[in-house]
């Protein structure tokens, strides 16, 4: 079953985000991910959210995308990351 990291970003550090938007994509890609939404437009329908941006990342399971937060090659984009912006980020698995 498909899994979803959905995360809130508001970019801190533009040049620091940009190396970290540089190199996360093909890790991404070696864990089986694929973005389905990254940045774009936001149009906040109830409840106040109004979110800067957001990414959305679709996993074959909710295993893989474990695999890829906990791997070697993302740990240390997340301390970058972290650096250059502030955010949430969650884990959801899809339905079957």
């Amino acid at each position: 079953m498909s899994a979803y990291v959905i995360a809130e970003i508001e970019i801190t550090d533009p040049a620091a985000y940009e190396e970290y938007r540089k190199q996360v994509p093909a890790v991404i890609a070696k864990y089986g991910g694929r973005y389905t939404v990254r940045g774009g437009k936001v149009e906040p329908l109830e409840g106040g959210w109004s979110p800067k941006r957001l990414a959305v990342l679709e996993f074959p399971t909710l295993e893989q995308a474990l695999k890829w937060y906990r791997s070697p090659e993302y740990t240390p984009l997340i301390k970058l990351r972290q650096k250059a912006s502030r955010g949430r980020m969650v884990l959801v698995e899809g339905t079957p």
